[in-house]
């Protein structure tokens, strides 16, 4: 999928007023990440993996962010500071175009992500508190629905979906799956 394909299915889609799948909970800590978009002759989304030494979620994929804090202007504000934050990469590098449904987790999280696009080149300085590495995937692989599985876990005692990814020997499961499928909704509608 090239960048005017892009555009033109993400905003003709997003235009329609999404409207977050679970309604805002005061007790809801807020939080937002960044969907980078990579304007490579053929799109790409970027991940980071985190730093195995994190008390929660280590190791895991993600896309760059993180928790509100009382400084931030926005949740926007939110995807961009921590984006810069974890991997270096510069607000002023990153063209907002919109956003997709926000999301509970079961840690008591609404988190909300917005799509950016990068152009290339790139310059990232990931922070070795919170990130191990970074990687790029084809937008086209993530979007296809045969690449799109579900797995069952166990947590307290009850059987759970979980939506996953796999690309080459990166598992992108959780939260930031559920993004992706949300981000191919709409690109394949």
């Amino acid at each position: 999928m090239d960048k005017a394909q892009f555009l033109s299915r993400f905003v003709s889609q997003v235009a329609q007023q999404w409207q977050p799948e679970y309604p805002l909970k005061q007790q809801a800590r807020q939080a937002a990440v960044l969907i980078p978009v990579i304007e490579r002759d053929k799109l790409t989304l970027l991940f980071t993996k985190r730093a195995a030494h994190l008390k929660h979620h280590p190791g895991q994929i993600s896309f760059p962010g993180g928790r509100a804090e009382p400084n931030d202007l926005s949740l926007k504000h939110t995807a961009l500071r921590e984006t810069q934050e974890e991997i270096g990469l510069d607000a002023q590098q990153i063209n907002v175009i919109g956003q997709l449904p926000s999301f509970k987790t079961v840690s008591r999280y609404q988190v909300t992500p917005y799509v950016g696009l990068i152009k290339p080149p790139l310059t990232l300085q990931t922070d070795p508190g919170e990130v191990e590495d970074t990687f790029e995937v084809p937008l086209a692989y993530l979007i296809n629905p045969q690449n799109h599985l579900v797995e069952h876990i166990q947590r307290n005692g009850q059987r759970f979906p979980v939506n996953l990814i796999q690309y080459r020997n990166q598992s992108i499961w959780g939260l930031t799956a559920a993004f992706i499928l949300n981000l191919s909704a709409i690109l394949n509608h």
